[in-house]
């Protein structure tokens, strides 16, 4: 599902490099000289991360986790809701009155060094990290808003990760028995990462909701004295 994840500068920057010229990759990294590496950042802490959106797509920008439509009220209204907009189920953001205006005007790409899924053994839960095989950033399907709050006139930028169903890998680490599935995050494919900022219709979305390959991720207890997962 992703509520925990790594976000490294390095890995962030790397498709910035790729792309940019010189004098904006400077400037690039004096906009994010505040900016600390998470080593593992809880979305309910509603941290600042790395995103490049569509309207800006090798620029990377700070925005906060929890995605704040910008139709939200007041602050009381705005903390109520970013809790509920970590994760947005792929499925449906067409349908959802939090993320529709999102899907069709404001997507992006967060990049991740890896993230955490929780696996349910008895009454404990063994925290396991997956990254990439070739440890290459993973570029994570995400949504962007911002909202002005009128009480402490500012404005925030903030997003939200987008979820598909779980590959064979994630479903055995993500079985959470609360939920009716296991799902993980929309882990897009080299070579998609513009297409998805670029997509407009509902009938596009559904091209880019197939779980990322099991093959080309890896997943490890984070202490090394856990028990792994028969067959992990």
């Amino acid at each position: 599902m992703c509520y925990t994840a790594k976000y490294l500068i390095e890995k962030a920057l790397k498709r910035a490099r790729h792309y940019g010229v010189k004098e904006d990759i400077i400037r690039y990294e004096e906009e994010l000289r505040n900016f600390e590496d998470h080593e593992k950042a809880s979305g309910f802490s509603h941290p600042e991360v790395i995103i490049y959106t569509n309207e800006a797509p090798y620029h990377p920008i700070l925005s906060v986790w929890g995605l704040i439509p910008h139709w939200i009220k007041d602050e009381n209204q705005a903390k109520t809701i970013w809790n509920k907009t970590l994760n947005a189920r792929g499925e449906s953001l067409f349908q959802k009155p939090s993320f529709r205006d999102a899907v069709r005007h404001h997507r992006c790409l967060i990049p991740i060094a890896g993230f955490y899924e929780y696996h349910h053994q008895g009454n404990s839960t063994i925290p396991y990290y997956i990254e990439r095989r070739d440890q290459e950033p993973i570029m994570l399907a995400g949504l962007w808003s911002e909202w002005h709050s009128k009480e402490q006139n500012r404005t925030l930028n903030t997003c939200s990760i987008v979820t598909t169903k779980a590959n064979p890998l994630m479903a055995k680490i993500h079985n959470n028995p609360k939920l009716s599935e296991a799902r993980m995050p929309l882990i897009l494919r080299d070579g998609a990462e513009d297409n998805w900022l670029r997509l407009q219709t509902e009938q596009q979305l559904k091209l880019f909701l197939e779980p990322y390959p099991q093959e080309e991720l890896r997943a490890m207890p984070e202490k090394k004295n856990q028990p792994r997962i028969p067959g992990l």
